[in-house]
């Protein structure tokens, strides 16, 4: 992408306003929402996060190979959740001392009898109900706030088609500069809440800010009583800004009220739709169901492997062949207790750094570069030669 995208815009000053107090500080809690304090963790740079969002798209590309290249990777699959996971390696141990311990005796212990009036499968049935019910819910989630993240960007477009074929260009680039400053900023916001971001102002508001002009020094000034790290209201500040560069255009006569009423529209809309993902990432699953399933899964595992461990032959029964294929069995059903479990707690922050979160760099790049082919956009004169054939 070319670095001077909206190079010449965004030059002129903010309409006239009151200063904020000198007190005026962001509240602890905005829109219902609590904000974190700062984090400890050192940012990422925007050289790590690019790098990330490169092997993410790469992942993305992944699911149509062959059946054995996709079992060829380990990073962004279940393995990587499954083998870090201590109750896999503990109801594995569980079935191989027990197994160890049937073929160094020769009788069959009388736990064994008892063992077969037993039914694990019943609590199984449920486990697997409520795994799968929570990997849906937490699906649908992941792709609501992914439908969030494309209105975002859309709305930005429709504002960008409208401004450039209805404004003066400086009029229609200082309007598109801080709509996409709004969208950076929203995603900086996120920090604020939930499990947090890894976009934080230094490392990706101030990369896009640099490289694409958007906002002024003085503008920039005028923002500096929000915390844009842990808080969402700068966010909110520059979406009322593009309204009032719509107003004014309005009052300027540069639009009517029907064409100013639309635009409001779309940038409400796009608040609309920042909100929900805040919303979202402010709310994940309750930690009560969650609890629930870890407890259940806690449970099921080591008593599947005593299960299936006591009913692998004893005394003259033994079969080191039984032994092992029933040892890979425990091993399966640990991969789908621990991987379905697993995949439902990835989904629920999907604005983090795991590379199965969603691409916000490419969203972000991919608004700049369409609403910078949007405000150089050139028709050709009125009466110039145009093609013979065309649509009836």
């Amino acid at each position: 992408m070319s670095s001077n995208i909206f190079a010449s815009g965004c030059s002129a000053g903010l309409l006239p306003r009151s200063a904020p107090p000198q007190a005026r500080s962001d509240e602890r809690r905005q829109n219902g929402v609590i904000k974190k304090d700062s984090g400890s963790q050192e940012d990422l740079s925007f050289q790590d996060l690019a790098s990330i969002e490169k092997e993410r798209r790469q992942l993305l590309l992944r699911s149509e190979l062959p059946f054995w290249r996709i079992l060829s990777y380990y990073r962004g699959t279940s393995l990587r959740a499954v083998v870090s996971d201590s109750l896999v390696w503990t109801t594995l141990l569980i079935y191989v001392w027990i197994r160890w311990r049937a073929n160094t005796i020769d009788y069959v212990p009388a736990a064994v009898a008892m063992m077969e009036k037993t039914n694990v499968n019943i609590l199984g049935g449920f486990l697997s109900f409520f795994l799968v019910l929570f990997v849906n819910q937490t699906n649908d989630r992941f792709l609501e706030m992914y439908g969030f993240s494309k209105a975002c960007s859309g709305r930005i477009q429709d504002i960008a088609g409208v401004a450039k074929t209805q404004l003066p260009y400086e009029v229609a680039d200082r309007l598109v500069c801080h709509f996409n400053a709004a969208h950076i900023a929203g995603y900086v916001g996120l920090n604020a809440i939930g499990q947090g971001s890894p976009y934080s102002k230094s490392n990706f508001f101030d990369h896009y800010n640099a490289k694409h002009h958007l906002l002024t020094k003085n503008e920039m000034k005028i923002l500096s009583h929000h915390d844009m790290d842990n808080s969402g209201l700068c966010m909110k500040e520059l979406t009322t800004w593009c309204q009032q560069d719509v107003a004014q255009a309005r009052k300027d006569g540069l639009i009517d009220a029907h064409q100013e009423k639309s635009m409001h529209d779309k940038i409400l809309q796009f608040r609309a739709a920042m909100d929900g993902m805040y919303d979202y990432t402010d709310q994940p699953p309750h930690f009560f169901y969650i609890h629930f399933l870890v407890l259940l899964s806690a449970l099921y595992l080591p008593l599947f492997a005593i299960d299936m461990a006591y009913s692998s032959g004893w005394g003259d029964n033994k079969s080191i062949q039984l032994d092992i294929l029933q040892g890979v069995i425990v091993f399966l059903q640990c991969i789908f207790v621990v991987g379905l479990r697993s995949l439902g707690t990835k989904m629920i922050d999907p604005y983090g750094d795991d590379l199965e979160d969603l691409s916000v760099i490419n969203y972000v790049e991919g608004t700049l570069e369409i609403c910078a082919t949007i405000m150089k956009s050139k028709q050709p004169a009125k009466g110039a030669p145009s093609a013979t054939t065309g649509l009836l």
